[in-house]
């Protein structure tokens, strides 16, 4: 059993496997390269909701698919969206109490 393409070196890009045809015959099958799952930005986990498929395959896929609905969706994962809007909400409530205090030692 011989390859099919011109590549004749055992590559990350040139991995096959052995399939019986009906005829009878062993060919050789290219198998294609395994994907990563997307990762959040700030954690590196998986995120859930966006298929882990090659680049280009991505590119053709609609927007619906890609991302969750959500902000930061398709790029960050929910705990640090929500860990992000928490820490966003008490550095403005920190900076509301310390607007009060200068006031009332004005006074």
């Amino acid at each position: 059993v011989t390859y099919r393409r011109r590549l004749s070196y055992n590559t990350k890009s040139n991995k096959v496997r052995l399939n019986k045809t009906p005829g009878g015959k062993l060919v050789m099958m290219y198998a294609k390269k395994k994907t990563g799952m997307t990762k959040c930005g700030d954690c590196k986990r998986d995120l859930r909701g966006v298929p882990a498929v090659r680049p280009t395959k991505l590119a053709g896929l609609s927007r619906r698919v890609k991302s969750v609905s959500r902000a930061y969706g398709g790029s960050k994962c929910s705990g640090c969206v929500r860990s992000r809007i928490i820490r966003a909400f008490l550095i403005e409530e920190q900076k509301v109490v310390a607007r009060v205090l200068k006031a009332q030692a004005k006074k």
